[in-house]
């Protein structure tokens, strides 16, 4: 993925170590550079964005037993589209929850 635009870190750099950053395991330096980058690539913004927010969900998910099958299997259904191309990612998750309640934030 890339923009076509030039960047000091190149967007192959910055996806390959994408869950480093989400995860804070990198030095403040490579932080920097990441966050430069997505100030100039909306492409590799809308990434971060939507990995961010299917840790936020998982997360949010994997805390209890009671976690519907059918939810997991669409959640991953939606990522395997998305990482296709089939499908653009929805910026927010909560929008619409499977189980028809009110939204909840991430």
């Amino acid at each position: 993925m890339s923009c076509g635009e030039p960047h000091e870190t190149d967007c192959s750099e910055v996806l390959d170590h994408l869950y480093e950053f989400l995860d804070n395991e990198m030095p403040d330096s490579d932080c920097n550079k990441f966050r430069t980058h997505f100030e100039e690539c909306s492409p590799c913004l809308e990434k971060y964005g939507l990995e961010q927010a299917v840790k936020k969900l998982v997360k949010r998910c994997c805390g209890h037993d009671d976690v519907p099958g059918d939810l997991r299997a669409k959640v991953m259904g939606r990522i395997d589209l998305i990482r296709s191309g089939e499908a653009v990612p929805d910026h927010d998750l909560t929008a619409a929850p499977v189980d028809g309640t009110a939204a909840r934030e991430v």
